[in-house]
């Protein structure tokens, strides 16, 4: 059976109002969704369930765990979420650990694929605002011909830390407003995009909003993603770091081993109140 078949029958029987309960990675909830089951439940929130306020969406990996921890405010963004997925093979391996299994890997990059071909099929429009200069207009036109019928409201990328002029901030939001998209990607980077987009989404006129890093980058071929053996054997994140050893180092090798000792912390927590409390 198609991905395509297989997302159509789940959307017609999912219930959004149930969920699994959800793994927690220190302070962060992540659902417990297949990939399948995330398309379904995004789509029938935007055709069926149309809110006033947007769906937000987020994503969690080693880096986005590690980092809520040291602060504060992008806790505050991740936690208050609608939606978190694991972008990250770590937290899928963490939760295994942790007897809180999640059925698989959700990339953020993937899904945000996955959600453009879908909104072609029942006449979504998408925002892209983000990425390096030249990114979101040119993953934008490699999407529209990869699914025709595809809508843009419009693709922006904004000066770096355009958060900080008023300006600009305002031309991004009259942007956002009057073209109303009902899917709006953001791609400015853990912890900007996830900060900006829990001080600035809430009241736009959008359906859902989901950050995706790097991927119009990737997308438009302006980075490389990881072979498929490597993502698909979880040592995507030592591709990249080989790739990009200056820019990534810290993030990999000092972060990854914050991470270890997140899941640690919580496996003996889980432990001792095991033994405290024996069935």
């Amino acid at each position: 059976m198609s991905s395509v078949r297989l997302a159509a029958d789940i959307l017609t029987s999912i219930n959004i109002d149930i969920r699994p309960e959800p793994f927690f990675i220190a302070t962060i909830p992540v659902d417990r969704l297949s990939f399948e089951e995330a398309v379904a439940y995004v789509m029938k929130r935007l055709t069926e369930t149309r809110q006033e306020r947007p769906l937000r969406i987020a994503g969690a990996n080693a880096h986005v765990a590690t980092l809520a921890e040291r602060n504060a405010t992008f806790a505050e963004a991740m936690t208050s979420a609608d939606l978190c997925f694991p972008d990250g093979i770590s937290v899928v391996l963490a939760s295994r650990i942790l007897k809180r299994p999640i059925p698989g890997r959700i990339p953020l990059g993937e899904l945000m694929e996955r959600l453009c071909a879908e909104s072609a099929k029942h006449g979504l429009s998408v925002f892209f605002l983000g990425g390096l200069p030249g990114a979101a207009e040119k993953a934008a036109d490699i999407l529209k011909s990869r699914y025709p019928g595809l809508r843009f409201a419009g693709t922006y990328c904004p000066p770096y830390m355009f958060e900080e002029d008023a300006a600009e901030m305002e031309h991004v939001r009259r942007m956002i407003a009057e073209t109303a998209p009902d899917l709006l990607f953001v791609a400015l980077g853990a912890p900007r995009q996830e900060i900006w987009i829990w001080r600035h989404c809430e009241t736009m006129p959008i359906g859902a909003v989901m950050p995706v890093g790097a991927g119009f980058d990737t997308t438009a071929g302006l980075r490389k993603r990881a072979p498929v053996w490597a993502q698909k054997s979880g040592t995507e994140w030592l591709y990249r770091l080989l790739m990009e050893p200056r820019r990534l180092w810290r993030r990999y090798l000092i972060g990854n081993i914050q991470f270890v000792y997140l899941v640690y912390k919580a496996w003996l927590t889980q432990k001792t109140k095991g033994a405290r409390n024996p069935m």
